[in-house]
């Protein structure tokens, strides 16, 4: 099945409001009224003491705002809803993903603003090369903006409409080209890339399940799917094949310090919930794949990279797994927290890891704890016991 190109729209304004959301990607309602977007801070004009370095951690009916430094919990802002958290590309914001759409959290002010790019079930947020991008799973639009023009008001941006909603994922690449996903509600089957003007290079449809996005060093995009994944690098795609017939990686995680991607990798395509033990390396370098047995599962929240291209696993055995991306070697395992179990609902709170430069953060759900760790010594730095069993866990880009 041939897709067709989507349709584009350039908006030296703010896009404007797309379609009332009604059911989102997350299957829960959130409800904007409930947030502190009235709380001191710049729109007052009543100045708050910034947050060093903050933290944003979910709960089921609000967000933590918390000093990523020594964790004290700096705001408690009801939002009801399940809802998802990313860095927004910035030292200073985090973005949120509602019901209504993605919502623009100064974490450093300790608040949401007003700002909002509407639309139903919004989906993945990618920063890279100075643009953070943003994709609609009920619409398909593509929004591309410069996280340094957020703050109160709605920043310029370029929006893309692809040919058809679905559950995708775009990346803006230094030179101006957009790498995006082709496929509708049913089917999801590769990506295309458009240049500057956002006319199409190439394409490839040879990716079946087209999940998730990571950029290692030198710009390769590596585009995850049901039997292997896409690299996309110099104008060219090429495909990755999985060692088994059906290989899934819907999970990545990438480094501008390493040439290999770090993946999931799922390999029973019957089961309700596979826990799988085995991590994907994708060298985009030489095209090729290796599969490294780690002795422990892990889930989705799992995955992360260290300062020096370090690939991360939060194993279900309660340790980080600090792997060299170039042999597959366990170089280091940080004990973080007890052994724990995936629950079979993806909406319920599982431990997670989020990485910023130097620092680990884990969160425990079942101790309702977040606590940070330095990389390479292992070293225990800080931790919380907090109100709620947290969930997701991000916080803003660093200095």
């Amino acid at each position: 099945m041939k897709y067709a190109k989507g349709r584009l729209h350039r908006a030296k304004a703010a896009v404007g409001v797309l379609l009332a959301a009604s059911v989102t990607l997350t299957a829960c309602g959130g409800d904007p009224s409930g947030s502190a977007a009235e709380k001191p801070g710049k729109s007052s004009g009543t100045p708050v003491k910034p947050v060093e370095d903050p933290v944003v951690v979910t709960y089921d009916g609000g967000l933590y705002v918390l000093d990523g430094r020594t964790l004290k919990v700096a705001e408690d802002i009801p939002l009801k809803g399940f809802n998802r958290v990313n860095p927004a590309g910035d030292d200073r914001h985090v973005m949120v993903s509602t019901a209504t759409g993605f919502r623009v959290m100064d974490a450093a002010g300790r608040r949401l603003t007003d700002v909002e790019f509407k639309g139903p079930k919004p989906g993945h947020v990618v920063h890279h090369a100075g643009r953070t991008v943003l994709f609609s799973d009920g619409t398909g639009e593509v929004t591309v903006f410069d996280p340094e023009d957020l703050g109160d008001t709605r920043p310029k941006t370029e929006t893309y409409d692809s040919a058809a909603p679905h559950h995708g994922v775009a990346i803006r690449l230094a030179n101006g080209e957009l790498v995006t996903t082709l496929g509708t509600e049913e089917e999801r089957v590769g990506i295309t890339v458009l240049d500057a003007d956002r006319e199409e290079i190439t394409r490839s449809e040879k990716c079946p399940g087209v999940h998730g996005e990571a950029t290692a060093k030198g710009e390769a995009v590596v585009i995850g799917c049901e039997d292997g994944v896409l690299v996309y690098k110099d104008g060219a795609i090429k495909k990755v094949d999985s060692p088994t017939a059906y290989g899934r990686i819907g999970n990545q995680a990438g480094s501008d310090e390493s040439p290999v991607v770090l993946g999931d990798y799922k390999k029973d395509q019957d089961a309700e919930l596979e826990r799988p033990e085995q991590i994907s390396l994708i060298d985009t370098r030489s095209g090729e794949m290796r599969l490294v047995d780690i002795g422990t599962s892990y889930t989705f929240r799992s995955l992360a990279r260290g300062p020096h291209g370090e690939a991360l696993v939060l194993g279900t055995d309660g340790k980080i797994h600090v792997i060299d991306p170039e042999t597959g070697r366990t170089t280091k395992k940080i004990s973080a927290l007890g052994a724990w179990q995936e629950p079979l609902d993806w909406q319920q709170p599982r431990p997670a890891l989020f990485v910023r430069e130097n620092t680990a953060y884990v969160s425990d759900p079942s101790s309702k704890e977040l606590v940070s760790f330095d990389i390479e010594s292992g070293e225990r730095l800080a931790s919380v016991r907090l109100p709620q069993p947290p969930n997701e866990v991000s916080g803003v880009k660093g200095h």
